[in-house]
């Protein structure tokens, strides 16, 4: 007889004690396997919604900065940048800068197409008396087209340049003044044509009229000269406004810059806080995924090692049973021959058989208990949690464990003394 007729011979003949252990292993690795499942399917899932809270976060934070750029056009500028020696009680008495700097200074800025600052808008303001309309104060307010930054693609500007020999009125003058757009009107001995008449806006902006930065150079005598630049602080330097100013100061060493507390600031404030709210719940995510995933790790921990030696002792405790039924047939095959070593890997080839037999049940089984305990039933998800090495690490250790748990009742069986065994029978 060879020894794979043997083995089939003994398992047929002892089904219930092969079934015994066959359960043993199979409960064995598909625990083992069932709780590596889930780890998996864990760790899938972690992807997924991290992948999908950072889509949506994303997607947020994209329309944020859409409308931001938005709300930066009607809002206005957030910048002022002044001439350093301009003493701020006196700036904010007067409502102007007395003090210049060279209108040469924003092509400096541009030309060094930095990041923190963008839509440089250089003007020139003063009170002035309007000779032609009584001697009635007025803010005269010289300004020009945004000064375009090289290398970077044009923007809209924020606000529209006046032409030369055009004038634009604010609200108070040109309700006092009863003028309508397209109205002509002698300014200091200069004849413009009213362009546009703003609305109400509650501020000095209602007693400003608005020329082009050549001409009110020229009016005020101060030719080359501004006394002001608006900008708009770029998102991308965030809330910081040292940074804003360290960059600038980099460039223009006599220069001051201010922050204006409007509503274009308040609102990057808002959305900055959104970001920072966005990104904390990201990170409790994380968090909450990553103590999920070791609580599942801890029950892992103790249980499978408790289900494999509970298998490995049940292994072992069945196939010593089996020895001491049947030491007649070792007993008689020893008599025919047989030699220790082939007793020992006959019942080694079984336990390995039933090991093998074991793993694939085991996985099968634990790989959709694990599953189905994930709700991840679906053939593409599945396809991702089947993962071949721990198929294999199942097919090579549970024969393995059970030709340990076998080893020492092989042994046993063949360190029989044929004699004795036949001569008490």
């Amino acid at each position: 007889m060879n020894l794979l007729h043997l083995v089939t011979q003994e398992i047929l003949h002892r089904k219930v004690t092969f079934l015994l252990g066959l359960s043993a292993v199979a409960v064995a690795s598909g625990v083992l396997v069932a709780e590596m499942t889930l780890l998996r399917a864990h760790d899938l899932q972690t992807r997924r919604i991290l992948a999908e809270k950072e889509a949506r976060i994303a997607g947020d934070m994209r329309r944020m900065e859409d409308e931001y750029r938005k709300i930066m056009k009607e809002l206005g500028y957030n910048l002022l940048i002044l001439p350093k020696g301009q003493k701020l009680d006196n700036f904010y008495d007067a409502g102007y800068a007395s003090k210049t700097m060279p209108e040469a200074y924003v092509k400096r800025l541009a030309d060094l197409n930095m990041i923190t600052i963008r839509h440089l808008l250089p003007s020139l303001e003063q009170k002035i008396s309007w000779p032609e309309q009584g001697g009635r104060t007025i803010v005269l307010m010289g300004i020009r087209g945004e000064m375009p930054y090289l290398h970077r693609d044009e923007t809209e500007p924020m606000l529209l340049p006046v032409s030369p020999g055009e004038i634009v009125l604010g609200f108070e003058l040109r309700k006092s003044l009863g003028i309508s757009v397209g109205d002509k009107l002698s300014l200091k001995g200069k004849r413009f044509t009213v362009s546009i008449c703003n609305p109400q806006r509650g501020t000095k902006d209602d007693i400003t009229a608005w020329i082009d930065l050549g001409t009110a150079q020229q009016m005020l005598g101060k030719p080359g000269l501004i006394n002001a630049m608006l900008a708009l602080k770029c998102q991308c330097a965030g809330n910081d406004i040292a940074t804003v100013r360290a960059d600038v100061s980099r460039i223009l060493t006599d220069v001051q810059v201010i922050e204006l507390e409007n509503n274009v600031v308040v609102r990057a404030k808002a959305r900055n806080q959104a970001k920072t709210t966005a990104d904390s719940t990201l990170s409790a995510e994380r968090s909450y995924r990553a103590a999920l995933r070791s609580q599942y790790e801890r029950f892992a921990a103790w249980l499978a090692p408790l289900i494999i030696l509970g298998a490995a002792a049940l292994i072992g405790l069945l196939m010593l049973a089996n020895v001491r039924e049947r030491r007649e047939e070792i007993g008689i095959l020893r008599a025919v021959g047989y030699t220790s070593r082939q007793i020992v890997t006959i019942f080694l080839s079984k336990a390995i058989l039933l090991g093998l037999a074991g793993a694939v049940i085991g996985f099968i089984c634990g790989f959709f208990v694990g599953a189905v305990s994930a709700e991840a039933m679906n053939p593409a998800t599945l396809a991702a949690l089947f993962d071949p090495r721990l198929f294999l690490l199942t097919l090579l250790a549970s024969p393995l464990l059970a030709a340990i748990a076998s080893w020492v009742p092989s042994l046993m069986a063949a360190r029989e003394d044929p004699a004795n065994i036949l001569g008490r029978e």
